[in-house]
């Protein structure tokens, strides 16, 4: 804790053994190994471990000093904490995509078929496996696209494209699979952090008869939502629209908004079956994503050798960290030309750049993100 109390201060067994001593009267030996030290010792050990266990029962009795910083401890203190306000833990949300299937055409590919990645052998990951949650059925073609979505929920099932090229279950016809698009939305276990954010909104700013603030919190409860727009009056009076984004910061995969629509909203004629008061019909969808491109030459340090490709992979993950930053921020809902340069000058390896282009503007010119829309990284052109 940052502050102990007074009282529990300076608590050691040989202060405490002390203070005990001289209590004694003086004519009485209290050296060590006397009869009266011998007694007192064990007495102040105690004490001291009592005053321990005060301070960590302080601790674990607030919110902010309950809540770790580690992203892989869960404090059970602070979900008993936030329980008292109906702030629940989020549980994992399984990753999900698409593949396409390779083979004879008219092949019929069921629901349940499992695909998965293969194993690394010299990083040791292992394989993420996947099930098709539709049936398709190869075209013409001989191609067909099945939605699909991770056996094991958690971050672990967000791979890139390309990847998935094993079938688990064998289905004559089929030759080969791929995922042309990334794998997206799937989270782990909620943080203390992000449970202890929640909590500090619920507390602290009270959503109450359906005001914004409320929609937002409902909203919250489902486990992947990353962040939430409300637009009041968004298809006229009597109706809310609610645009959903990611733990990624990109714009939430249908399970998610289907989660949310059916937690807040399910009938959509407002009844008032959900969470939603009566009145309002309510609307969930995911945001829109607005790809922000961005070309550039770079003049490389000459004291560090760098690629080019570590360039870009070092710049994508500086851009990709500032959209996150500013998502669903309508104080200021813009991307700006200076904030990207700044993060080319904040990389080591660049010493200087020129020929910076934004969605093909060469001017300063920042990009605008409307409402309901989130900027997300696109491609990055990087040469000298």
């Amino acid at each position: 804790m940052a502050d102990v109390p007074m009282y529990l201060q300076e608590q050691t067994e040989e202060n405490i053994l002390n203070r005990m001593l001289a209590k004694v009267p003086s004519d009485i030996d209290k050296s060590e190994g006397s009869f009266i030290w011998d007694a007192q010792a064990p007495v102040a050990f105690m004490l001291s471990e009592a005053a321990l266990w005060a301070q960590e029962l302080l601790r674990r009795g607030f919110a902010s000093t309950a809540a770790s910083d580690s992203p892989d401890i869960r404090s059970a203190e602070l979900d008993l904490r936030t329980a008292e306000h109906g702030v629940t833990r989020r549980d994992a949300v399984a990753s999900s995509g698409s593949v396409v299937f390779m083979g004879k055409p008219g092949t019929n590919v069921p629901k349940g078929t499992y695909v998965a990645t293969p194993a690394d052998e010299t990083t040791g990951e292992s394989s993420v496996e996947y099930v098709t949650t539709a049936s398709v059925t190869l075209g013409p073609d001989g191609t067909g696209t099945a939605p699909i979505r991770a056996v094991t929920p958690g971050k672990s099932g967000n791979v890139p494209a390309g990847v998935i090229q094993l079938m688990m279950t064998s289905v004559s016809g089929v030759t080969s699979v791929t995922n042309p698009e990334p794998t997206r939305s799937g989270t782990d276990i909620e943080t203390d952090q992000s449970l202890l954010e929640r909590f500090y909104a619920k507390v602290r700013s009270q959503g109450t008869s359906g005001n914004k603030a409320q929609y937002m919190q409902w909203a919250s409860e489902i486990p992947g939502v990353g962040g939430v727009e409300v637009a009041p009056l968004w298809a006229g009076p009597g109706t809310v629209g609610l645009y959903l984004l990611d733990t990624d910061k990109r714009a939430a995969s249908q399970e998610i908004v289907d989660a949310v629509q059916q937690h807040i909203d399910p009938t959509q004629d407002g009844q008032g079956e959900g969470t939603a008061p009566a009145g309002p019909i309510v609307t969930v969808m995911p945001a829109e994503e607005v790809e922000i491109h961005i070309s550039v030459k770079v003049q490389r340090t000459q004291e560090q050798p760098s690629t080019i490709e570590e360039i870009r992979a070092l710049i994508e993950e500086g851009v990709r960290d500032y959209l996150q930053q500013i998502a669903f921020n309508r104080k200021d809902p813009l991307v700006r030309y200076t904030r990207i340069a700044a993060v080319l000058l904040d990389i080591p390896i660049i010493v200087d750049y020129s020929e910076l282009t934004i969605n093909g503007h060469a001017e300063q010119q920042n990009i605008e993100i409307g409402s309901g829309q989130v900027a997300v990284l696109g491609t990055v052109s990087v040469s000298e």
